[in-house]
């Protein structure tokens, strides 16, 4: 025994693990068309695009900047990467043996025995050692080393996609707070129109010109944009409070300024690219294949859990009843203790185990799957957007012009007492009605965009 070396044991046994039990992975066929159709169009992924290109707002711009550097939630999803990486650390260090140097003092006092005093000695030991170290065999430490690796990488992948989910949440907050104020201010403005035609109203009944019927009316239409703009200036508050939320900030004074639902540099035609770029571009679908990695891994670590597990205890060092002469070669001290553990009865617990980690394997297949399928949905319904808000708007536009042009007939027809006011009423609130129907049509179609973009996988990349 005198000639065995430790250290090349270790070595051969560390070898010798290169068995594996984990099945090859095989990833599912993505259950989804080879194309989006024709709405698709041509050119490269809109991924490729980062937010500052897509939104070029510059207060939007710097609301965004502000939630990527402040927000909770991604701070909260860059913690727990860490903290799953901190986990595959600690599960990966189980692959190499733990070497711990230890050094000691025993002291003790024997009983006096007839002509024998009593006497005090002492011990001194000092060496290093591997304390129940497994030999990895068949591959089931390296199994849960790859499985823990593999969620770590898929809970970088949520984080990613968080940041994408951050950057389309603070523009379509925006969007909303744009809408919500330009409302407001066509509201104000129809108020302050109607009011004045009350009040022209109320002069015309006064000098006997119009009966009360006229002012009711009159009265009737000012109280509805009244309570309307009540309803915006709640919207209002409520966007910049949802803002401030995203950014982690109250982020109202000291950004540039907006610029109008009509003017805003969006880019609205995004290319999609292929349905098999969603694979490499979306993170969700990474994370989804990541969960699969691991729980294909589990199954190898479930499968070598019904062979030996061969652990080894070895120390070397020194042993002196004296300190000066301790780390002579003549007081060296070695023990080399190697156990077998073979699982013989557990009541069937290891197939339970291993019927769990398929099972899981399984499940982590169909959310694979399921992860593709809707991406491909957000995608098709992002370009169905696309292709049809455009025309949606315009012909919208039409519609506004139209009741402009109406209302002026109807304002010359009333003044002239061709037509009653119940008529000039219904083309005052035609134009109004049309209008808001105009703005809330251009921030949809933003709200498209940025859903369209994010669907892509667009939103990590600054420029």
């Amino acid at each position: 025994m005198s000639n065995i070396h430790i250290p090349a044991a270790l070595s051969l046994a560390l070898l010798l693990g290169a068995c594996s039990l984990t099945p090859v992975l095989e990833k599912p066929v993505a259950p989804v068309p080879s194309s989006f159709g024709a709405t698709a169009g041509v050119g490269a992924s809109g991924a490729d695009l980062g937010w500052q290109s897509m939104f070029g707002d510059p207060r939007l711009q710097a609301l965004i900047d502000l939630a990527l550097k402040n927000n909770r939630d991604l701070r909260l999803a860059l913690l727990n990467v860490q903290s799953v990486r901190a986990q595959f650390d600690i599960q990966d260090s189980t692959r190499l043996p733990t070497v711990n140097a230890n050094a000691g003092l025993v002291k003790q006092r024997s009983a006096a025995n007839g002509a024998v005093a009593a006497s005090v000695d002492s011990q001194k030991s000092a060496g290093i050692g591997i304390s129940a170290f497994e030999l990895d065999l068949f591959g089931r430490v390296a199994a849960l080393s790859e499985a823990a690796f593999a969620r770590y990488v898929a809970s970088d992948e949520s984080r990613r996609a968080a940041q994408i989910a951050l950057v389309g949440a603070v523009a379509d907050a925006y969007f909303t707070q744009r809408l919500a104020e330009e409302q407001l201010q066509l509201t104000e403005h129809t108020l302050a129109d109607w009011q004045r035609s009350l009040e022209l109203a109320q002069q015309l009944k006064a000098a006997r010109q119009r009966s009360g019927l006229d002012v009711a009316e009159a009265e009737g239409q000012v109280a509805t944009a009244q309570a309307d703009r009540e309803a915006r200036l709640r919207a209002v508050a409520l966007a910049g409070n949802a803002l401030d939320l995203l950014t982690g900030v109250h982020a109202a004074g000291g950004l540039p300024s907006g610029i109008a639902l009509d003017r805003q540099p969006v880019l609205v035609q995004l290319p999609a690219g292929l349905p098999s770029e969603l694979l490499t571009r979306r993170p969700d679908i990474r994370q989804a294949e990541q969960a699969l990695v691991a729980a294909n891994a589990d199954i190898g670590a479930a499968k070598a859990a019904f062979f030996p597990q061969i652990s080894l205890t070895a120390n070397l060092g020194f042993a002196s009843l004296s300190l000066s002469g301790m780390f002579d070669s003549s007081q060296r001290t070695w023990s080399f203790a190697p156990q077998i553990t073979q699982p013989l009865f557990n009541h069937g617990k290891l197939r339970s185990e291993l019927r769990l980690a398929e099972l899981r394997k399984s499940a982590a297949v169909v959310e694979y799957e399921k992860a593709v399928q809707t991406a491909f949905r957000e995608v098709a319904d992002g370009l169905a957007g696309r292709a049809t808000y455009g025309r949606q708007i315009e012909a919208q536009t039409r519609v506004v012009g139209s009741a402009e042009r109406r209302l002026a007939l109807s304002r010359l027809r009333y003044d002239a007492g061709q037509d009653s006011r119940l008529a000039l009423l219904d083309a005052q609130r035609l134009l109004y009605a049309s209008q808001q129907t105009l703005l809330e049509l251009r921030r949809n179609e933003f709200g498209n965009a940025v859903a369209l973009y994010k669907a892509l996988g667009g939103g990590l990349n600054a420029s």
